[in-house]
Protein backbone atom coordinates (compact mmCIF):
# COMPACT_ATOMS: atom_id res chain seq x y z
CA UNK A 1 0.00 0.00 0.00
CA UNK A 2 1.76 3.11 -0.98
CA UNK A 3 1.80 6.57 1.12
CA UNK A 4 -0.19 9.08 -0.89
CA UNK A 5 0.95 12.70 -0.78
CA UNK A 6 -2.95 14.37 -1.36
CA UNK A 7 -4.95 14.29 1.62
CA UNK A 8 -8.23 11.90 1.93
CA UNK A 9 -10.79 14.65 0.55
CA UNK A 10 -8.39 15.03 -2.18
CA UNK A 11 -7.95 11.08 -2.86
CA UNK A 12 -11.88 10.47 -3.11
CA UNK A 13 -12.29 13.43 -5.08
CA UNK A 14 -10.75 11.97 -7.98
CA UNK A 15 -12.41 7.86 -8.03
CA UNK A 16 -16.07 9.37 -6.76
CA UNK A 17 -15.48 12.24 -9.56
CA UNK A 18 -15.06 9.04 -11.77
CA UNK A 19 -11.41 10.13 -13.15
CA UNK A 20 -13.29 13.29 -14.73
CA UNK A 21 -15.64 10.95 -16.96
CA UNK A 22 -19.49 12.02 -17.46
CA UNK A 23 -21.32 9.32 -16.80
CA UNK A 24 -22.13 8.56 -19.94
CA UNK A 25 -18.38 8.43 -21.47
CA UNK A 26 -17.68 6.16 -18.47
CA UNK A 27 -20.32 3.45 -19.69
CA UNK A 28 -19.38 3.63 -23.23
CA UNK A 29 -15.32 3.20 -21.82
CA UNK A 30 -16.67 0.62 -20.18
CA UNK A 31 -18.22 -1.39 -22.61
CA UNK A 32 -15.21 -0.91 -24.88
CA UNK A 33 -13.04 -2.33 -22.20
CA UNK A 34 -15.60 -5.19 -21.67
CA UNK A 35 -14.86 -6.61 -25.58
CA UNK A 36 -11.24 -5.63 -25.23
CA UNK A 37 -10.51 -7.49 -22.27
CA UNK A 38 -12.54 -10.78 -22.93
CA UNK A 39 -14.71 -10.25 -19.96
CA UNK A 40 -17.65 -12.07 -21.46
CA UNK A 41 -14.79 -14.91 -21.95
CA UNK A 42 -13.40 -14.74 -18.46
CA UNK A 43 -16.53 -14.58 -16.75
CA UNK A 44 -16.91 -18.56 -18.70
CA UNK A 45 -13.90 -19.44 -17.02
CA UNK A 46 -14.77 -18.27 -13.54
CA UNK A 47 -17.87 -19.68 -13.39
CA UNK A 48 -15.96 -23.62 -13.97
CA UNK A 49 -13.51 -22.43 -11.22
CA UNK A 50 -16.67 -21.39 -8.73
CA UNK A 51 -18.79 -24.98 -9.68
CA UNK A 52 -15.41 -26.55 -8.87
CA UNK A 53 -15.51 -25.25 -5.32
CA UNK A 54 -19.17 -24.33 -4.09
CA UNK A 55 -20.91 -27.37 -3.14
CA UNK A 56 -17.72 -28.30 -0.63
CA UNK A 57 -17.55 -24.38 0.69
CA UNK A 58 -21.53 -25.55 1.47
CA UNK A 59 -20.65 -28.60 3.56
CA UNK A 60 -18.02 -26.50 5.06
CA UNK A 61 -20.71 -23.39 6.33
CA UNK A 62 -23.53 -26.51 7.25
CA UNK A 63 -20.57 -28.42 9.28
CA UNK A 64 -19.97 -24.62 10.77
CA UNK A 65 -23.60 -25.01 12.02
CA UNK A 66 -22.65 -27.63 14.28
CA UNK A 67 -21.06 -25.73 16.41
CA UNK A 68 -24.81 -24.47 17.20
CA UNK A 69 -25.92 -27.82 18.31
CA UNK A 70 -29.61 -26.18 19.78
CA UNK A 71 -30.19 -24.44 16.72
CA UNK A 72 -28.19 -26.14 14.08
CA UNK A 73 -31.36 -27.50 12.15
CA UNK A 74 -33.11 -24.10 12.37
CA UNK A 75 -30.02 -22.51 11.09
CA UNK A 76 -29.79 -25.17 8.17
CA UNK A 77 -33.64 -24.34 7.27
CA UNK A 78 -32.78 -20.74 7.43
CA UNK A 79 -29.58 -21.05 5.04
CA UNK A 80 -31.67 -23.19 2.61
CA UNK A 81 -34.74 -20.73 2.85
CA UNK A 82 -32.37 -17.72 1.58
CA UNK A 83 -30.55 -19.83 -1.37
CA UNK A 84 -34.40 -20.48 -2.37
CA UNK A 85 -34.78 -16.44 -3.03
CA UNK A 86 -31.97 -15.68 -4.46
CA UNK A 87 -31.34 -19.01 -7.06
CA UNK A 88 -33.83 -19.83 -9.53
CA UNK A 89 -35.79 -22.68 -8.79
CA UNK A 90 -34.83 -25.28 -10.78
CA UNK A 91 -30.89 -24.47 -9.67
CA UNK A 92 -32.24 -24.08 -5.61
CA UNK A 93 -33.44 -27.68 -6.30
CA UNK A 94 -30.51 -29.28 -8.06
CA UNK A 95 -28.43 -26.86 -5.66
CA UNK A 96 -30.62 -28.50 -2.00
CA UNK A 97 -30.46 -32.32 -3.35
CA UNK A 98 -26.74 -32.24 -4.38
CA UNK A 99 -26.17 -31.09 -0.75
CA UNK A 100 -27.91 -33.61 0.99
CA UNK A 101 -26.68 -36.35 -0.99
CA UNK A 102 -23.08 -34.92 0.12
CA UNK A 103 -24.05 -34.57 3.35
CA UNK A 104 -25.53 -38.28 3.36
CA UNK A 105 -21.67 -40.01 1.60
CA UNK A 106 -19.21 -37.53 3.53
CA UNK A 107 -17.66 -39.28 5.83
CA UNK A 108 -15.27 -36.59 7.84
CA UNK A 109 -11.65 -38.17 6.13
CA UNK A 110 -13.98 -37.45 2.62
CA UNK A 111 -14.68 -33.85 4.74
CA UNK A 112 -11.42 -32.66 5.37
CA UNK A 113 -10.32 -33.51 1.69
CA UNK A 114 -12.72 -31.79 0.02
CA UNK A 115 -12.12 -28.79 1.77
CA UNK A 116 -8.70 -28.71 1.09
CA UNK A 117 -10.11 -29.15 -2.46
CA UNK A 118 -12.03 -26.19 -2.05
CA UNK A 119 -9.51 -23.85 -1.31
CA UNK A 120 -7.48 -25.05 -4.39
CA UNK A 121 -10.29 -24.64 -6.91
CA UNK A 122 -11.01 -21.26 -5.30
CA UNK A 123 -7.84 -19.97 -5.07
CA UNK A 124 -7.92 -21.13 -8.84
CA UNK A 125 -10.88 -18.60 -9.27
CA UNK A 126 -8.72 -16.14 -7.35
CA UNK A 127 -6.19 -16.27 -9.84
CA UNK A 128 -8.79 -15.75 -12.96
CA UNK A 129 -9.89 -13.11 -11.35
CA UNK A 130 -6.07 -11.83 -10.64
CA UNK A 131 -5.14 -12.50 -14.20
CA UNK A 132 -8.26 -10.88 -15.72
CA UNK A 133 -7.00 -7.19 -13.43
CA UNK A 134 -3.78 -7.38 -14.82
CA UNK A 135 -5.43 -7.58 -18.43
CA UNK A 136 -8.19 -4.90 -17.44
CA UNK A 137 -4.78 -2.71 -15.92
CA UNK A 138 -2.97 -3.46 -19.66
CA UNK A 139 0.14 -5.14 -16.83
CA UNK A 140 2.21 -7.84 -17.37
CA UNK A 141 2.20 -10.32 -14.33
CA UNK A 142 5.72 -9.91 -12.64
CA UNK A 143 5.21 -11.50 -9.58
CA UNK A 144 6.64 -15.38 -8.95
CA UNK A 145 4.26 -18.02 -8.92
CA UNK A 146 5.07 -18.74 -5.25
CA UNK A 147 4.25 -14.98 -4.33
CA UNK A 148 1.46 -15.10 -6.52
CA UNK A 149 -0.21 -18.11 -5.68
CA UNK A 150 0.01 -17.17 -2.20
CA UNK A 151 -1.78 -14.06 -2.85
CA UNK A 152 -4.46 -15.75 -4.53
CA UNK A 153 -4.80 -18.61 -1.24
CA UNK A 154 -4.81 -15.47 1.07
CA UNK A 155 -7.42 -13.50 -1.13
CA UNK A 156 -9.75 -16.76 -1.21
CA UNK A 157 -9.31 -16.91 2.87
CA UNK A 158 -9.65 -13.22 3.20
CA UNK A 159 -12.98 -13.41 1.01
CA UNK A 160 -14.46 -16.93 2.77
CA UNK A 161 -14.22 -15.33 6.05
CA UNK A 162 -16.27 -12.37 4.75
CA UNK A 163 -18.60 -14.32 3.00
CA UNK A 164 -19.09 -16.49 6.06
CA UNK A 165 -19.52 -13.86 8.15
CA UNK A 166 -22.11 -11.97 6.17
CA UNK A 167 -24.25 -15.30 5.97
CA UNK A 168 -23.68 -15.71 9.54
CA UNK A 169 -24.77 -11.94 10.43
CA UNK A 170 -27.96 -13.12 8.36
CA UNK A 171 -28.36 -16.84 10.24
CA UNK A 172 -27.36 -16.20 13.49
CA UNK A 173 -28.86 -12.21 13.76
CA UNK A 174 -32.33 -13.51 13.73
CA UNK A 175 -31.90 -15.45 16.98
CA UNK A 176 -29.69 -12.35 18.77
CA UNK A 177 -32.26 -9.80 17.59
CA UNK A 178 -35.04 -12.17 18.91
CA UNK A 179 -32.99 -12.69 21.98
CA UNK A 180 -32.38 -9.08 22.74
CA UNK A 181 -35.64 -7.39 22.11
CA UNK A 182 -37.36 -10.26 24.14
CA UNK A 183 -35.66 -8.74 27.19
CA UNK A 184 -35.88 -4.89 25.92
CA UNK A 185 -39.09 -4.55 24.72
CA UNK A 186 -40.64 -2.83 21.33
CA UNK A 187 -40.16 -6.23 19.86
CA UNK A 188 -41.15 -5.41 16.33
CA UNK A 189 -39.81 -2.03 15.78
CA UNK A 190 -36.17 -3.23 16.89
CA UNK A 191 -36.78 -6.37 14.68
CA UNK A 192 -37.38 -3.98 11.74
CA UNK A 193 -34.11 -2.18 13.09
CA UNK A 194 -32.11 -4.81 13.31
CA UNK A 195 -32.96 -6.06 9.92
CA UNK A 196 -31.97 -3.31 8.20
CA UNK A 197 -29.06 -2.84 9.81
CA UNK A 198 -27.67 -6.50 9.15
CA UNK A 199 -28.31 -6.18 4.98
CA UNK A 200 -26.42 -2.80 5.17
CA UNK A 201 -23.60 -4.75 6.96
CA UNK A 202 -23.88 -7.37 4.44
CA UNK A 203 -23.59 -5.63 1.82
CA UNK A 204 -20.55 -3.94 3.17
CA UNK A 205 -18.90 -7.13 3.74
CA UNK A 206 -19.98 -8.04 0.13
CA UNK A 207 -18.53 -4.99 -1.49
CA UNK A 208 -15.30 -5.00 1.10
CA UNK A 209 -14.75 -8.60 -0.67
CA UNK A 210 -14.76 -6.80 -4.03
CA UNK A 211 -12.55 -3.91 -2.57
CA UNK A 212 -9.44 -6.47 -1.30
CA UNK A 213 -9.55 -8.67 -4.95
CA UNK A 214 -9.31 -5.22 -6.69
CA UNK A 215 -6.41 -4.15 -4.39
CA UNK A 216 -4.30 -7.08 -4.52
CA UNK A 217 -5.10 -8.48 -7.63
CA UNK A 218 -3.77 -6.84 -10.14
CA UNK A 219 0.07 -6.60 -9.96
CA UNK A 220 0.34 -2.73 -9.48
CA UNK A 221 3.72 -1.18 -7.65
CA UNK A 222 1.36 1.62 -6.33
CA UNK A 223 -1.91 1.24 -4.46
CA UNK A 224 -4.23 3.59 -2.70
CA UNK A 225 -6.55 1.38 -0.51
CA UNK A 226 -10.49 2.59 -0.41
CA UNK A 227 -12.55 1.04 1.63
CA UNK A 228 -15.30 1.55 -1.08
CA UNK A 229 -15.00 1.97 -4.86
CA UNK A 230 -17.17 2.69 -7.50
CA UNK A 231 -16.17 -0.65 -8.47
CA UNK A 232 -17.09 -2.76 -5.79
CA UNK A 233 -20.54 -1.12 -5.43
CA UNK A 234 -21.48 -1.47 -8.84
CA UNK A 235 -20.32 -4.94 -9.08
CA UNK A 236 -22.53 -5.83 -6.10
CA UNK A 237 -25.19 -3.85 -7.41
CA UNK A 238 -25.28 -5.87 -10.88
CA UNK A 239 -24.87 -9.02 -8.74
CA UNK A 240 -27.97 -8.51 -6.94
CA UNK A 241 -29.78 -6.79 -10.07
CA UNK A 242 -29.14 -9.50 -12.57
CA UNK A 243 -29.98 -12.50 -10.03
CA UNK A 244 -33.11 -11.08 -9.70
CA UNK A 245 -33.45 -10.35 -13.24
CA UNK A 246 -32.21 -13.96 -14.26
CA UNK A 247 -34.54 -15.06 -12.02
CA UNK A 248 -37.70 -13.07 -13.32
CA UNK A 249 -37.08 -14.48 -16.72
CA UNK A 250 -36.86 -18.13 -15.70
CA UNK A 251 -40.35 -17.75 -14.08
CA UNK A 252 -42.14 -16.53 -16.78
CA UNK A 253 -39.37 -18.04 -20.11
CA UNK A 254 -37.97 -21.04 -18.84
CA UNK A 255 -36.75 -23.09 -21.78
CA UNK A 256 -33.95 -24.40 -20.50
CA UNK A 257 -35.90 -27.20 -18.71
CA UNK A 258 -38.20 -27.82 -22.06
CA UNK A 259 -34.80 -27.77 -24.12
CA UNK A 260 -32.48 -30.36 -22.22
CA UNK A 261 -34.49 -31.41 -19.80
CA UNK A 262 -32.52 -32.57 -16.51
CA UNK A 263 -29.68 -30.85 -17.71
CA UNK A 264 -31.65 -27.62 -17.62
CA UNK A 265 -30.98 -27.13 -13.74
CA UNK A 266 -27.14 -28.02 -14.59
CA UNK A 267 -26.89 -24.99 -17.02
CA UNK A 268 -29.12 -22.48 -15.08
CA UNK A 269 -26.58 -22.97 -12.01
CA UNK A 270 -23.73 -22.61 -14.31
CA UNK A 271 -25.52 -19.32 -15.45
CA UNK A 272 -26.31 -17.73 -12.40
CA UNK A 273 -22.43 -18.20 -11.53
CA UNK A 274 -21.67 -16.81 -14.93
CA UNK A 275 -23.12 -13.92 -14.12
CA UNK A 276 -21.50 -13.53 -10.53
CA UNK A 277 -18.34 -13.65 -12.20
CA UNK A 278 -19.24 -11.29 -15.02
CA UNK A 279 -20.56 -8.24 -12.20
CA UNK A 280 -17.40 -9.03 -10.28
CA UNK A 281 -15.34 -8.39 -13.45
CA UNK A 282 -17.58 -5.53 -14.79
CA UNK A 283 -16.77 -3.35 -11.40
CA UNK A 284 -13.04 -3.84 -11.64
CA UNK A 285 -13.07 -2.99 -14.95
CA UNK A 286 -14.77 0.32 -13.71
CA UNK A 287 -12.52 1.08 -11.27
CA UNK A 288 -9.55 0.65 -14.27
CA UNK A 289 -11.14 3.34 -16.41
CA UNK A 290 -11.80 5.66 -13.91
CA UNK A 291 -7.52 5.76 -13.00
CA UNK A 292 -6.84 5.64 -16.55
CA UNK A 293 -8.73 8.60 -16.92
CA UNK A 294 -7.72 10.22 -14.06
CA UNK A 295 -4.36 9.58 -15.28
CA UNK A 296 -4.26 10.96 -18.73
CA UNK A 297 -6.47 14.16 -17.28
CA UNK A 298 -2.62 14.91 -14.82
CA UNK A 299 -3.61 13.39 -11.73
CA UNK A 300 -0.76 13.01 -9.66
CA UNK A 301 -1.33 9.67 -8.73
CA UNK A 302 -3.24 8.09 -11.24
CA UNK A 303 -1.64 5.36 -13.33
CA UNK A 304 -1.92 5.53 -17.11
CA UNK A 305 -3.09 2.25 -18.99
CA UNK A 306 0.29 -0.32 -19.15
CA UNK A 307 1.84 1.09 -16.08
CA UNK A 308 2.36 -0.30 -12.94
CA UNK A 309 3.79 3.15 -11.05
CA UNK A 310 2.35 6.48 -11.66
CA UNK A 311 4.18 8.91 -14.10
Amino acid sequence: MAKSNLSTGEQLQSIWNLGGLAPRQLIRTVMRGINEDNLLGRAAELAFNLILAIFPAIIFLLSVFGLFASHRHELVHSFFSYVSELLPPAAYQLFTHTVREIIRNTGGGKLTFGLVLTLWFASGGTSSMMSTLNGVYRVQEGRSFIKYRAVALGLTVAISVLVISALSLILVGGHVSNYISSHVGMQSAFVILWRIVQWIAVLVFLGLSCSLIYFFGPDLKEQHWYWITPGSVLGVFLWLAASWAFRAYLHFFNSYSRTYGSLGAVMILLMWLYVTGLAFLIGGEVNADIEHAAALSGHPEAKAPGKKKAA
